[in-house]
């Protein structure tokens, strides 16, 4: 393209992006009425003619459209351009619909007065192509002369190529063999089992010398075995208040009853490394827990109540809360699915209803068709009028629009002659400026020119002469530094030598929090068995009751799914 027609492309290019709001509006409704049956693939093509003609047609002119559009096929503008130039179309829904974009006094002034100007000269266009249809249509088909045809005689097939040999197959890696390690038991489970035996061993000879115990004499409380060896309460007594005793012993004898029972459901699991916070925290936990036994025990030393009674009454209670939200939750679930199938019946009756209002609708929509195009037939009648009453009042517009032209050309040149002399003056400031600019840089660098001393002798033991406190040489100051340094080196490595003594104070504060935690866990997890073991036989002699609510919520949804098969086999 040369420079006139590339600039023309992207003026159409880029009207079309910006107007593309009301473009879309015209291009929409021919769609909809007259062009249902032409390909959405052409929509850009109906937008660029509709642009042209709107914004474009005063400035390229008539002969220059005209060219364009019988350039494109045929039948499709002359059913777009008619739709377009409708004088009906353009003064009702066109400018109510460009109205919603821009101002209605703009699309009145700038946008549809110019098309119904334009319209005669259109319409004539219009008719030209609808001859040019009617021409083509009416051409006459000649008849067909007989012509002679070759002979088919079978064409020899090429020979086939020959193709290579086929590659070998791909080689594939050798497979790693499966480790032996897959087929033998962990080593945790051995050592877990060996652990296990020796826990057993420990506790059959705790219970042969705890019987040995109770053997001697009525005093045997003041004699217990701890790991092998024997506290009497004289050993006791300097570290242990009185009522501790007690505690001590009713735990011990808790112990030894578990250990007999060897329960076979025990967790056989690898103990879980614990960090420092999670040890001090159940460190913590435990020793609020044997602080509550011993207030316990000492109340009821001093004469307070027993609240065992009062807390299976309360677990009576809460089993008995428990039933019935269980039996609630079922009632609502059983009520929730017979609404689903109420539902459906509904929905089915509703489907019934539709089609009754659908024929209806279709009846009434037939008749309104009917009285539609009664109207349309009239409001064609009208147009022509208003058309030719149209015409007549357009007859001087090419007086005034020569007269426009000339006062535009006029504010044109005027616009030129200014803007060469704000122009010219421009360019003299400029030079002004770039000259200015010049003689500085040539001063600069003459003063750069000039040779400058840049050495200069110091000595490290003199002071600088400032006149202040304090001031010293440079030597001097590299020394004070030297020991600075090494005075903070010894307090780096007083505070070191203290850290890590806190640190093993702090890991055997540790190790004593383990060894208590341990001894709690495996108390806690024999009493935790034992109840598991009552529960279960708890809850093996309970029955399970149903509701008569959720007896009858059943009945009920037996009923109303009978109830749907039935209308679904009637529909």
């Amino acid at each position: 393209l040369n420079v006139t027609e590339e600039k023309f492309v992207l003026d159409t290019l880029a009207g079309c992006t910006e107007y593309k709001s009301i473009l879309d509006v015209v291009v929409n409704a021919f769609y909809v009425q007259d062009g249902r049956y032409c390909p959405i693939s052409e929509r850009n093509l109906y937008l660029v003619i509709c642009y042209l003609a709107t914004f474009q047609l005063e400035e390229i002119g008539l002969q220059h459209f005209s060219r364009i559009v019988k350039s494109l096929d045929t039948a499709k503008m002359q059913k777009f351009l008619r739709f377009f130039f409708n004088d009906l179309y353009l003064n009702t829904w066109i400018k109510d619909e460009w109205s919603h974009f821009y101002d209605s006094v703009y699309v009145k002034e700038n946008l549809i007065d110019p098309l119904l100007r334009w319209q005669p000269k259109v319409q004539q266009l219009i008719e030209k192509l609808t001859e040019k249809l009617s021409n083509r249509t009416t051409t006459v088909k000649t008849s067909r002369v007989t012509q002679p045809k070759e002979f088919n005689l079978t064409v020899p097939k090429p020979r086939a190529i020959p193709l290579p040999p086929p590659a070998p197959p791909p080689v594939l890696a050798k497979r790693q063999p499966v480790p032996p390690s897959i087929y033998k038991p962990p080593k945790e489970r051995k050592q877990l089992e060996e652990i296990k035996t020796k826990n057993i061993q420990k506790a059959k000879v705790s219970i042969r010398s705890l019987t040995c115990v109770c053997k001697g004499g009525p005093f045997f409380l003041n004699t217990l075995p701890v790991q092998g060896t024997i506290l009497t309460g004289r050993e006791m007594d300097p570290f242990l208040p009185q009522y501790f005793k007690v505690v001590w012993e009713s735990v011990l004898t808790q112990y030894f009853e578990e250990l007999t029972k060897q329960p076979q459901d025990l967790i056989d699991n690898i103990p879980i490394k614990l960090n420092t916070a999670a040890i001090l925290r159940e460190g913590a936990l435990y020793q609020r827990k044997l602080e509550e036994e011993l207030k316990r025990i000492e109340n009821l030393q001093q004469g307070a109540g027993d609240p065992t009674e009062f807390l299976e009454w309360q677990k009576q209670m809460r089993g008995k809360d428990l039933e019935e939200q269980l039996a609630e939750i079922e009632c609502r679930r059983l009520q929730g699915k017979l609404s689903h199938e109420e539902a459906v019946l509904a929905h089915q009756n509703v489907i019934q209803e539709n089609k009754k209002k659908a024929d209806l609708l279709r009846e009434e929509k037939a008749e309104l068709m009917h009285l539609y195009a009664e109207k349309r037939l009239q409001e064609q009648k009208e147009m022509k009028e208003l058309v030719e009453q149209v015409t007549e009042g357009h007859k001087n517009v090419k007086q005034v629009k020569a007269k426009i032209q000339e006062y535009k050309q006029q504010i044109v040149q005027q616009v030129c002659e200014e803007s060469e002399e704000l122009l010219r003056q421009a360019l003299e400031e400029e030079e002004e400026k770039n000259r200015k600019r010049y003689e500085l840089i040539q001063q600069i660098r003459a003063i750069e020119s000039i040779p400058s001393i840049k050495h200069k002798f110091v000595d490290l033991t003199e002071t600088g002469g400032h006149g202040l406190f304090g001031e010293m040489s440079i030597v001097e100051l590299r020394e004070r530094l030297a020991l600075l340094k090494e005075a903070q080196k010894a307090a780096e490595e007083e505070k070191r030598d203290q850290i890590i003594h806190e640190k093993q104070a702090k890991e055997q504060l540790l190790l004593d929090k383990l060894d208590q935690i341990s001894q709690f866990r495996a108390e806690l997890g024999r009493a935790a068995a034992l109840k598991q073991e009552e529960k279960k036989k708890s809850q093996s002699g309970e029955r399970p009751m149903k509701d008569e609510r959720i007896l009858n919520l059943q009945k009920k949804i037996v009923e109303k799914t009978m109830e749907r098969k039935k209308q679904e086999e009637l529909l």
